[in-house]
């Protein structure tokens, strides 16, 4: 007997976006062969050519350096590290699982509502790049967190992550499924909140396998990864676009990326995941999931790698964020069609089957 398919919510905007979990999308057309209908406002003609050839752009001074300061600031406090010292930053802790280890040694930091990480999202200049890249102006904005990844020895040694030969691998991956004869669409973000120098690591990605995926697809075998490229990097290089603080990269999640180790004497890199995807207002349980996660500070629940900071969460430390008429409509708060919370139910007809 088949799986049922998953339930597909039909997004808020005229342009044909599905989705049933607000992260990957089916649509009509894929977006690197997307073809405009609003007209470009932060993204050059020459940006959005680069971005559907080669899978990213790059959007500078998305926020102002002085923002991603604060923030990398507020991610140094949050993990009561000094970056003065670096002694404090491989301090022994106990961890909750395999999965909590790992994002330790990664440098993730549990931390999704602050004021701060805020206000990146309700930035208009970040917003308007992904209307540009989403051509869609109903979006919403993921839910995620800080990194900061100081040199990879001690406890945030890559080499105490069980090697795997399939799947997926910090160091080059896709973002969904490259097996499926229907590619979905998935869009993902970081902004640097600092300047970064080679030897500290950070994003790195294949353009040349994006550019040329589908005839590389035809020539691999039936049998092959479908979350970790197999490939001669002579003929497809890896590559890491140059990021100053304030800097936002978008990415297609066909394109193969990943974070290089930080092998530096005492730099760190450090970043904020940011992303936006076509709102979902008639997929109730998931708006309201949104909702009660910043109203109460909770980890949102989107994503099973996002685990909550287990000393102190943020809840016992920090108020509800204040957001802007932006920020309620890129949470789902308030509704791009202007109607209130609790207005739709899962049978309208914007929640459809495909």
């Amino acid at each position: 007997m088949e799986s049922p398919r998953p339930y597909l919510h039909r997004s808020t905007s005229t342009v044909p976006y599905f989705s049933s979990d607000g992260d990957t999308y089916l649509a009509q057309t894929p977006l690197r062969d997307l073809r405009k209908t609003r007209q470009l406002r932060v993204l050059s003609e020459e940006d959005f050519a680069f971005w559907q050839t080669y899978g990213y752009v790059v959007v500078k001074q998305a926020i102002p350096p002085s923002a991603a300061q604060r923030l990398l600031s507020f991610a140094w406090k949050f993990q009561g590290l000094d970056p003065e010292r670096p002694e404090t930053w491989y301090e022994d802790r106990e961890f909750r699982s395999d999965l909590d280890r790992e994002l330790h040694i990664y440098g993730f930091v549990e931390a999704y509502h602050h004021q701060l990480i805020w206000e990146s999202r309700q930035t208009r200049r970040v917003y308007d790049a992904f209307v540009d890249v989403w051509d869609c102006e109903e979006l919403w904005v993921t839910l995620d967190r800080l990194n900061l990844n100081p040199p990879n020895i001690n406890n945030r040694d890559r080499a105490l992550i069980e090697a795997r030969e399939r799947g997926f691998d910090i160091e080059l991956h896709w973002d969904v499924d490259t097996s499926l004869s229907v590619l979905p669409q998935r869009v993902q973000g970081i902004i640097a909140l600092n300047d970064t120098d080679p030897d500290q690591g950070g994003f790195q990605c294949c353009p040349e396998l994006f550019r040329q995926f589908d005839r590389w697809r035809a020539l691999q075998p039936d049998d092959r990864d479908p979350i970790r490229p197999l490939i001669d990097r002579s003929e497809f290089p890896v590559m890491r676009p140059e990021l100053a603080a304030g800097d936002l990269l978008i990415w297609n999640g066909l394109l193969a990326h990943g974070v290089a180790p930080n092998t530096s004497k005492n730099g760190v890199r450090s970043v904020q995941y940011l992303s936006m995807m076509p709102a979902l207002e008639c997929h109730q349980s998931l708006r309201r999931s949104r909702i009660n996660s910043w109203r109460n500070l909770s980890t949102p629940d989107w994503n099973v790698t996002l685990l909550g900071d287990v000393r102190r969460p943020e809840a016992d430390r920090y108020d509800r964020a204040t957001l802007t008429d932006l920020g309620e409509k890129l949470l789902g708060l308030r509704s791009w069609k202007g109607k209130a919370v609790g207005d739709f139910t899962e049978e309208e007809e914007c929640a459809r089957s495909v």
